[in-house]
């Protein structure tokens, strides 16, 4: 917790030593490939849907870390408006945030290059990150990644990330387990609960 201020002034009112990171999954999905990858996304997002719900019982806040599109002047409520207009708009409908959810834009593939995602979870407390999305293989892992060198404990739940393939999927998460330590497990078996 940092000193002086104990709630970013009312921007950040949760503690939790848990945090769930939903990593790009309101998405338009305009890119090449992006059809390959709806396939695997939309099932996915039911499953994360389901472990969004039981976080949010838990007391575990919600973060959704997002590309911009190229627009930096964009807000949160734009890109959720554009994204649910889209090819991606099962998968932005399915996990389409709540006002008691956070949210960082980021400009490039890790959560935590150039954004505020570090001084967030420092305010909520967390120690713990779910790490769940779009694509497992580029932006969930490269997030991992960034996690794991700031000494985060990682859950990575194999059933709530997406990627192109099931082979590039299954190598993100066999790096994530082997390499980052990060416990892969299927969502419905994290125990959720306010440490």
């Amino acid at each position: 917790m940092i000193a002086g201020n104990k709630d970013l002034h009312g921007s950040a009112p949760d503690t939790c030593d848990t945090a769930l990171l939903l990593i790009d999954v309101i998405n338009d999905f305009a890119f090449p490939e992006a059809e390959l990858a709806l396939k695997f996304a939309v099932p996915m997002a039911r499953r994360l849907r389901t472990l969004k719900q039981r976080a949010h019982k838990a007391g575990v806040p919600a973060i959704y870390i997002n590309d911009n599109f190229g627009r930096w002047q964009s807000n949160f409520a734009a890109l959720v408006d554009h994204c649910s207009k889209s090819r991606g708009k099962e998968v932005s409908r399915l996990l389409a945030p709540h006002q008691r959810d956070y949210f960082v834009l980021k400009p490039k593939h890790s959560a935590f290059y150039s954004t505020t995602l570090d001084v967030l979870l420092r305010y909520l407390g967390a120690q713990r990150l779910i790490i769940t999305g779009i694509a497992a293989n580029i932006c969930v892992l490269f997030t991992a990644n960034d996690a794991y060198m700031r000494d985060y404990e990682l859950l990575t739940p194999q059933d709530c990330v997406a990627s192109n393939t099931e082979v590039e999927n299954t190598y993100a998460l066999q790096q994530m387990r082997t390499i980052l330590k990060a416990d892969i497990r299927s969502s419905s078996e994290i125990k959720l609960r306010k440490r």
